[in-house]
């Protein structure tokens, strides 16, 4: 079974955001909840020529995710796969997988007061499709890839 991975060029990233803004829109979140952001570092000099790096953040999937364990309704699964995703109506809005999660990924939609993360668009996987933020990325910066292929 493949294990998949969204992998960054940051030579290739001009920090656009229109990862965030076509993940959001795949997955009519409101303005608010990031499941995927692209943060960069401070301007620096290499060699005497300014540069930037831009860092890509999303659900790491883990192989044995803390915010799945900790789901008191069993609203957080990790497919076979290694997609861990939100089943929205076994979701009561607890948040106890954000404060189980290391890195925060979860996040509360307001909207509809339950936990969204990335699923890296598992209904778009299911399809033979990429995740929205990669088909839309315009430099083709990231890249959807199995973990054997990294």
């Amino acid at each position: 079974m493949n294990k998949y991975l969204i992998y960054l060029n940051s030579r290739r990233c001009i920090g656009c955001h229109g990862c965030e803004v076509h993940c959001k829109t795949n997955k009519k979140l409101p303005v608010g909840p990031l499941l995927c952001e692209i943060t960069h570092e401070p301007l620096k000099a290499v060699k005497g020529v300014p540069k930037t790096e831009f860092h890509f953040r999303s659900c790491y999937h883990c192989e044995e995710p803390f915010c799945v364990d900790i789901c008191p309704t069993k609203a957080m699964v990790k497919r076979e796969d290694g997609i861990v995703y939100v089943e929205q109506e076994k979701c009561i809005g607890c948040m106890s997988c954000a404060g189980a999660c290391p890195w925060g990924i979860p996040q509360l939609n307001p909207d509809t007061g339950k936990a969204v993360k990335c699923d890296y668009c598992m209904d778009r996987i299911d399809q033979g499709l990429r995740p929205a933020c990669v088909t839309k990325c315009t430099t083709h910066a990231l890249k959807f890839v199995t973990i054997q292929e990294v």
